[in-house]
């Protein structure tokens, strides 16, 4: 008798999972993709009512969620929030920002804002929700959600291209680490996406047409297009992945 090797699950059945930046876009997204294959899941914001409403829509569909409102920038807010809930085995490290600017125009105060969230905040995030695992003993899947730009350079983005590689950095650092600790660590790299955020950018024709020429397929990302990277990365699928990043960019890293 022929013996067929068993596809992996990407269920997340009885895993507990919290994403950051979750009241729209990317961090929505995921939520409701975790929650669907299964997850109970936290979706964390600063703003209280945003988080609020996207978790009884997840519940509406049947699905577990609840909100967590809370500020990723005040690391000791974080780990006091964090100990007084039962450990995550899946995190979606999500929150970040950008603020586009030529060389010439950038602040120290920009400097300041995009490292402090999409480093240091990241970071601390993935230290906290790592360490409760390590003290009760339980493996699990850490998700930093990078860009392209962790990987390429581009104009307008010199202080988000060094947050992106950084947080690429700190994702195979952490991997090697937590291995033994059967806690995954990995990074998600989008192209860019049509979302509300970004559609007014997108009206100007000669920045739409710089991107279209540098994404292979020819198009702009889509939401749903990240759900099953997502999945994948946080479930069994992906056991044997850690320190690696899944990019999707349509083809903009290629050449």
């Amino acid at each position: 008798m022929v013996e067929l090797t068993p596809t992996s699950s990407f269920r997340l059945d009885g895993r507990r999972a919290l994403v950051t930046g979750a009241g729209r876009g990317i961090g929505l997204t995921a939520a409701a993709a975790l929650a669907e294959a299964g997850a109970h899941v936290t979706l964390a914001a600063r703003t209280a009512s945003e988080v609020e409403e996207a978790a009884a829509a997840i519940r509406a569909r049947g699905q577990q969620a609840d909100a967590l409102a809370l500020d990723v920038t005040d690391i000791d807010g974080v780990r006091r929030a964090l100990a007084a809930r039962a450990p995550y085995h899946v995190l979606v490290n999500n929150a970040g920002m950008n603020r586009p600017k030529m060389l010439p125009d950038v602040t120290v105060d920009d400097f300041d804002a995009i490292m402090g969230l999409n480093v240091r905040a990241a970071f601390f995030m993935a230290q906290t929700v790592a360490k409760r695992l390590l003290d009760e003993q339980q493996p699990g899947s850490i998700i930093n959600i990078s860009s392209q730009m962790g990987h390429v350079g581009a104009a307008r983005r010199t202080v988000y291209c060094a947050s992106k590689h950084a947080m690429e950095g700190f994702t195979k650092a952490m991997a090697v680490e937590l291995a033994p600790h059967k806690i995954r660590v990995n990074s998600l790299g989008p192209t860019f996406l049509e979302t509300p955020m970004t559609r007014p950018f997108f009206e100007n024709k000669a920045f739409r047409d710089e991107v279209l020429s540098k994404i292979k397929l020819g198009r702009l990302g889509q939401l749903e297009e990240l759900t099953g990277a997502i999945v994948f990365l946080a479930s069994d699928a992906s056991s044997l992945m850690t320190g690696s990043a899944l990019v999707l960019d349509g083809g903009w890293t290629a050449e």
